[in-house]
């Protein structure tokens, strides 16, 4: 019988004292248990005391955590999260160097739990600290010089409480003055600063913006672009990757009216050739924090042609007619002289025939070809960059499809309208970036104007399919999803430039699109006969149940699952293994990883599967949704899942591995009889069911299966042509 769900045996340690092991009633008030544990060894006033976990995160021990020990769980008796606020309250504030500067450190630390944060933030802490950032270090600027390393230590301390005790959430970032602004800026503008503090003004400067509208004006005001770049020169990628946060931030904040001009100082400063030559072109590797602000502002970026993207052609603006009016003349710069003779029908019917050469839909006022939102204005931007900068290809192009008389042409203005909408969709141009996205493109970073040489390269690869397809307007929506098939799986490739990527698209052709389409379609056996569809739905539950099976011996096998800690690396080990009759889960604590399999007589606590009630995952797990968990990465969120069972107690595990969390999960699940849904379950469904399909058919390879069974034929009128062999 395992021991009472409501029992927990845990080692509580007391300064230069023996240890003292005890079992603890999940059941009684915490007040009673610490008034119980001070009186063990003799102390008053047990109020001014409370549990914390003895690990490197010396979390205090609540109502509302309590349930998350574990038995074996080693605890400390410590002063009270209200004393301990108290005390460094007034620790902090010693005219003592040394002392004020070990009290800060402490506070950094202790400041990572929410409990003690909260009593520190009643007792006006952060105040406090914002004053001393205001004016308290200024009586230690003298002594800067002398006592340089102590005084950045004394101010790092000071900012990295501050972070900590805001990233909980409970102070709003509106109340803080200009002062404290103005000094957290001072200390990003200085050339020369401590690493460390330089890193967390960053980070404070980054969260005022994205929390506040006023504050984002207030640091407008104090940080320039120009003051911002040269971080991004150093080798620190931390303080690299905070940087472009600070300048995505002020970007993603900034009104509208003021984000052109705020790209027009950027490519001033050479913001691009920067991150291009220092970041991307580095021999560091860029890790996912760095990647998701390259994207970020990869994304901000774009979005600055949303307002062309969404701006329809005005007929009657004769500047507008202007441009439609020069790609003629580029391209028929010959026949341009006797434009202005003849009749104004006569030079009317010649524009008609230019723009109809040119490929408008309306060839009489090609202005309203341009009316469509998007891509409105954008479209013509583009035509104009390629007409002006590429002149040889676009004369080329122009004057090879309007000289054609097989109705194989090419339109072009039609062709670069289609497809700049569609390069739209593809960089998602106007949407907001996403949180968790990585997917930057080294290739935009290396050209001030990188849509456009995109849509260059683009709209020359588009013609080039279209005489590959010998295509007819008829075919113009095909040949569009040729092309963006093309480009998408190009950019899977992330080409380090533009140059690489036309190199790629000429690898592109329509003839390897076809092989690389039939070639999946062999791959997939995606046979939509109704004999084949049958087949598969008879196998299916077969195969399904063979998975099963499967994962319940992985479970049998049992796994090592490390025991993780908000803010550090996990260090130690305990191990779960289902019993070989699937009706117990065995499970115990490690000193270390251990080699093979644990046997079960190690494993000192049970759990029956009929008292498993359910399987969550990701954020909803018990052990992920505290303040400090959610700051863990994704990763972490990905591999952690807990067991429900008995008066809403929980097992937690956090898997080693993605593999480990898709067998662990489905075992469970398949233990509770509900369905494996994880992604390593549909995989090995295509896969065994690909390679049971293709056993039972190869005896039909080459042989047409009719959709319907062949008919059941009639009677005989006699059975005399059955005879017995014997």
């Amino acid at each position: 019988m395992p021991p009472p769900a409501d029992i927990v045996k845990v080692a509580i340690e007391w300064p230069d004292a023996f240890p003292k092991l005890m079992e603890i009633d999940q059941k009684k008030p915490l007040s009673a248990i610490i008034k119980e544990v001070c009186e063990g060894w003799s102390l008053g006033s047990h109020e001014h005391f409370a549990l914390q976990l003895a690990d490197g995160t010396r979390y205090y021990i609540t109502e509302k955590n309590r349930n998350d020990i574990k038995n074996g769980s080693i605890l400390r008796l410590t002063t009270s999260p209200s004393l301990s606020a108290s005390q460094l309250h007034e620790r902090i504030q010693s005219s003592s160097m040394d002392a004020k500067l070990e009290a800060l450190k402490d506070l950094a630390s202790a400041s990572r739990d929410i409990t003690f944060a909260q009593e520190f933030i009643n007792l006006d802490g952060i105040s406090l600290l914002t004053q001393m950032v205001e004016s308290g270090t200024e009586r230690y600027q003298k002594l800067q010089k002398i006592m340089k390393p102590c005084f950045g230590d004394l101010l790092s301390f000071t900012l990295t409480a501050f972070v900590e005790l805001m990233d909980h959430g409970i102070v709003s970032w509106d109340t803080f003055s200009v002062a404290f602004i103005k000094k957290i800026a001072s200390y990003v503008n200085k050339s020369a600063m401590d690493a460390a503090v330089l890193q967390r003004s960053l980070a404070i400067l980054e969260s005022m913006v994205l929390n506040s509208q006023d504050l984002y004006q207030k640091v407008a005001q104090e940080i320039t672009i120009g003051q911002l770049i040269p971080h991004l020169q150093c080798a620190d990628q931390d303080i690299q990757t905070y940087t472009v946060a600070v300048i995505n931030a002020l970007f993603l904040k900034a009104p509208e009216e003021k984000r052109q001009e705020m790209a027009h100082i950027l490519a001033q400063k050479q913001l691009r050739s920067i991150i291009l030559s220092n970041i991307i072109r580095s021999n560091q590797p860029i890790n996912d924090e760095m990647a998701h602000q390259l994207y970020v502002l990869q994304v901000l970026t774009f979005n600055l042609l949303e307002d062309r993207m969404m701006t329809k052609m005005d007929p009657q603006d004769q500047a507008q007619r202007d441009i439609i009016f020069e790609l003629r003349r580029i391209a028929f710069d010959v026949e341009c002289d006797s434009n202005n003779s003849g009749s104004i029908e006569k030079r009317k019917s010649m524009y008609t025939r230019d723009y109809k050469k040119l490929g408008f839909i309306n060839h009489v006022n090609p202005a309203v070809d341009f009316t469509q939102i998007p891509p409105g204005m954008l479209a013509l931007d583009n035509m104009l960059y390629f007409a002006k900068h590429h002149q040889d290809a676009y004369i080329r192009m122009v004057l090879e499809n309007s000289s054609r008389e097989d109705k194989h042409e090419c339109p072009f203005g039609r062709s670069s309208i289609e497809l700049t909408k569609m390069l739209c969709e593809i960089l998602r141009v106007g949407e907001l970036p996403s949180e968790n996205c990585h997917d930057f493109h080294p290739m935009f970073f290396t050209h001030d104007r990188s849509f456009e040489e995109f849509f260059c390269i683009c709209i020359q690869l588009l013609n080039k399919t279209w005489k590959e397809m010998r295509a007819t307007s008829e075919d113009f929506n095909k040949v569009m999803q040729v092309v963006r098939e093309q480009i998408m799986r190009t950019l899977t490739h992330k080409p380090n430039s533009l140059d690489q990527f036309k190199s790629r698209l000429q690898n592109m052709s329509y003839t390897e699109i076809l092989k690389i389409r039939q070639s999946e379609r062999m791959n997939q056996e995606d046979f939509q006969s109704r004999p084949i569809v049958e087949l598969r739905e008879k196998i299916q539950p077969e195969i399904m149940e063979l998975i099963k099976q499967q994962r319940l011996n992985r479970l049998c096998e049992g796994t090592c699952f490390k025991k993780t800690n908000n803010r550090r690396k996990p260090d130690k080990y305990w191990y779960c293994r289902l019993s070989p009759n699937h009706k117990v889960l065995h499970y115990g604590d490690l000193e270390e990883s251990p080699q093979g399999e644990v046997p079960f007589d190690s494993l000192q606590d049970k759990l029956p599967v009929v008292e498993m009630k359910a399987v969550v995952t990701g954020k909803d797990c018990p052990h992920m949704k505290e303040k400090g968990a959610l700051k863990q990465s994704k990763e972490w969120l990905e591999l952690a899942f807990s067991v429900l069972y008995e008066s809403d107690e929980y097992l937690n595990f956090m898997a080693p591995d993605k593999h480990e969390y898709c067998v662990w999960t489905d075992g469970l699940n398949a233990l509770l009889g509900k369905e494996m849904t994880s992604e390593y379950t549909k995989a090995d469904m295509d896969t065994l069911l690909s390679m049971e399909m293709k056993l039972r058919l190869l005896d039909l390879e080459n042989i047409q299966i009719p959709e319907a069974p062949p008919p059941i034929p009639k009677e005989p009128s006699n059975y005399d042509f059955v005879y017995d062999c014997n």
